[in-house]
């Protein structure tokens, strides 16, 4: 049988139809709060957050999340079935952040977890449209799949 047309896609296609489906979903789930923190980003003193979008399998990553996020960190559930969960964490800079997803994923490995993934995007600036911004996070992470990264933070920070 002859692959149909679309199922031989050239690489440059960034999206499967799940992966467009996810992105849909963060998108819808976390643009409205972004819109918020950018306010808070032009109108007080809140300089940079972090945005992280991770996985992993045979954990519950919800309730390790909602314990180890502070206050001002908010936590979306993307995929339950998939355990794939994003967090927007406030007032946080590159190390901070960095430390903060190397003990998630200490965690996830110290409860026998497994196909972890984690992509962090820090941003400085309010001046990157919400929805790219997210976009390239999500870029991030399944290139991070697609590279069989597991267990390996992938950062970039936006001026």
């Amino acid at each position: 049988m002859q692959n149909r047309e679309n199922q031989s896609r050239p690489h440059s296609l960034r999206f499967n139809g799940d992966e467009l489906t996810m992105a849909v979903n963060i998108v819808a789930a976390v643009e409205p709060t972004m819109d918020i923190v950018y306010h808070l980003m032009n109108n007080r003193d809140e300089e940079s957050f972090v945005l992280m979008l991770m996985s992993a399998k045979n954990i519950d990553m919800g309730t390790l999340l909602e314990k180890e996020k502070r206050d001002t960190d908010i936590l979306f559930e993307i995929n339950k079935e998939d355990a794939v969960y994003l967090m927007l964490c406030q007032d946080t800079k590159v190390d901070g952040g960095y430390r903060f997803a190397e003990r998630i994923i200490r965690n996830i490995v110290s409860a026998k977890g497994s196909d972890i993934y984690c992509t962090e995007l820090e941003i400085r600036s309010t001046t990157h449209i919400i929805k790219d911004v997210i976009l390239k996070l999500v870029e991030s992470y399944i290139k991070t799949k697609q590279e069989n990264k597991s267990g390996e933070i992938a950062f970039r920070s936006l001026n």
